[in-house]
């Protein structure tokens, strides 16, 4: 894990500013029975910005994630081209890293993707290919 100003960051909103955007987003969230409370801000390539939060259903196994959400909006919308994502949960200000599900979904779309961690002491920023190394592939490549 290394330190967000330690990586290549070439577009206009800032780490913070995209965690900042996760926390809004984990606001919305619906977590009536867990009352865990996740965001995610996915950047995309010309900047954008889309927002998913978790959504939790009495029928567990029907929760969706916020990093999850966040990627069914931009396929939604016709894109393919996320390069970074923001996850800020919980109310502790400790990391809260994608499970291990949405590891797979976001490898999915670009296993290079940054992933923004909040934590107390700084931003943890790293690629998706980090927290996931031998994500499943139909192709059978590593």
């Amino acid at each position: 894990m290394t330190e967000s100003d330690e990586i290549n960051w070439p577009w206009p909103i800032s780490p913070k500013e995209l965690l900042q955007q996760a926390r809004v987003a984990a606001a919305r969230a619906y977590a009536p029975y867990s009352r865990f409370v996740v965001g995610a801000a996915l950047l995309l390539a010309d900047g954008d910005v889309i927002l998913g939060c978790n959504v939790e259903n009495a029928s567990y196994g029907m929760t969706i994630c916020a990093e999850r959400n966040a990627v069914g909006g931009m396929v939604a919308r016709g894109r393919l081209d996320p390069v970074a994502i923001a996850v800020a949960g919980g109310d502790s200000g400790e990391p809260c890293p994608p499970c291990g599900a949405c590891r797979q979904v976001l490898a999915e779309f670009n296993p290079d993707m940054i992933v923004l961690l909040e934590s107390p002491q700084r931003i943890i920023a790293m690629r998706v290919k980090e927290l996931l190394p031998l994500s499943f592939s139909l192709t059978g490549k590593i």
